[in-house]
């Protein structure tokens, strides 16, 4: 699981100039309508050998003293809850504000390391002033300028420093790790009572009513597993209070903690792009991945109906397009076995390991005999092909120049190591290098 940071702060000191700074080559979670000041809150960073989830908690709104004092707490103390690391980052051209203050409260009471960071250091005067901010009482102070990136590097080693070797989520369980995930109200609450056969989560009519993940062993019907039921991930401009902005960090942990994610999909409104920004998440997790498009009863059908939605559902995953879909009415109770078996058969297929030798006596002389295109009047030989270890399917391919091989050959060697070997619901990654 991530090694995440929270960004806290008050209004207009920086925090999302820092953020998109942090994250400017990865992708986050985006929800494209303009003007909404909420729309990047989770993205990625590497630095070093060193990766970390990134928070950016957005500018707490205005209001009265007593209001806008409640609602800091309540952001405040949930980014506590949640996070690993606190950066607290203030801004020098305004001085040490009540705000300031008030929050420097809350986190000198906590249990996590709090790294106060000075924004808008962009000068030798400004220098000296940032070390009025002191006096909040933190003992590391870092002094940069998110516009222009002075002072970033230090704050990033820091923070780096900070993150254990091999840092993973802790597993009391070797069983697979299912999670249901979607938007709210697509009725993933609703499948997991129904499988099971209790209330396990709070079902009603509103959107995000779940708001904690709720992990429950599943063993029945020659199926042994353990289910994870998320809060939805809503559009950021229905984002009405803050709960419901760590219902998602929360959905985005059990993603990362998952081996198979069960994507589902309202019938009635189809794939939109809320749905579209979790697949692709999924599939920068390389986890498994089974859509569901539930409240099929009751959509008005004929012959070529669920063939035309599949085709929608595709075009829009693409270029991961191999996945499992099923057609259900958690209501109706209708093919919810179903969706067991194929998550089932797609945790199988992500543990898969196929032999070297079967994999180079049946791929390789395709592909010697379909090489990658000349380049640069450079002929590309490829002389050997083996799985790698670890979690998910990933390939190398050796061959004599492996910088000139193009994404368009690995799409093709992708999609041929998916026939072959039947990959299905499995993101796959391929990697050319050279041989010895």
């Amino acid at each position: 699981m991530s090694f995440i940071v929270a960004v806290v702060g008050r209004p207009n000191v920086g925090k999302s100039t820092f953020f998109n700074r942090l994250t400017e080559s990865q992708q986050a979670i985006v929800d494209r309508t303009s003007g909404v000041t909420r729309d990047r809150h989770y993205g990625e960073t590497i630095w070093g050998n060193k990766t970390f989830s990134i928070i950016d908690t957005g500018g707490f709104t205005s209001g009265t003293e007593d209001v806008f004092q409640g609602e800091i707490n309540k952001q405040v103390n949930m980014a506590i809850d949640e996070c690993d690391i606190i950066v607290f980052m203030v801004d020098v051209s305004t001085g040490i504000t009540d705000y300031d203050e008030q929050l420097a409260n809350i986190l000198r009471r906590s249990s996590k390391p709090v790294i106060l960071v000075v924004n808008k250091v962009d000068n030798s005067n400004r220098v000296l002033e940032a070390n009025n901010f002191y006096s909040l009482g933190f003992k590391e102070l870092f002094s940069i300028s998110a516009v222009n990136g002075s002072g970033t590097g230090e704050l990033l080693d820091r923070i780096s420093e900070s993150i254990p070797e091999n840092h993973t989520e802790p597993n009391d369980s070797d069983l697979p790790r299912f999670a249901i995930v979607g938007k709210p109200n697509v009725g993933k609450s609703s499948l997991t009572n129904t499988l099971l056969g209790k209330d396990r989560s709070i079902v009603t009519p509103a959107a995000g009513t779940t708001r904690d993940s709720i992990d429950k062993t599943y063993s029945a019907f020659g199926f042994n597993f353990v289910l994870v039921d998320t809060a939805g991930l809503r559009k950021k401009p229905k984002v009405t209070d803050d709960l419901e902005f760590y219902s998602v960090m929360r959905t985005i942990r059990s993603i990362e903690r998952s081996d198979v994610c069960v994507l589902m999909l309202d019938a009635q409104e189809g794939i939109q792009a809320q749905d579209v920004n979790i697949l692709s998440l999924i599939h920068k997790n390389n986890k498994g991945l089974v859509v569901v498009v539930n409240k099929w009863d009751l959509i008005e059908k004929d012959h070529m109906t669920s063939l035309k939605y599949e085709e929608k559902i595709r075009e829009r995953a693409a270029p991961f397009t191999d996945f499992p879909i099923v057609f259900t009415s958690v209501l109706e109770k209708q093919r919810i076995h179903k969706v067991l078996e194929e998550t089932t058969r797609v945790y199988s297929n992500r543990k898969k390991r196929v032999r070297t030798s079967t994999i180079n006596d049946e791929l390789l002389p395709l592909l010697k005999h379909n090489g990658p295109p000349i380049y640069k009047g450079k002929q590309i030989n490829i002389k050997y092909i083996t799985q790698l270890p670890g979690g998910y399917p990933s390939f190398a391919i050796f061959c004599n120049l492996p910088q000139y091989v193009k994404d368009a050959y690995k799409r093709y060697v992708e999609n041929r190591i998916r026939e072959m070997f039947d990959f299905n619901g499995v993101p796959i990654k391929i990697y050319f290098r050279k041989s010895s």
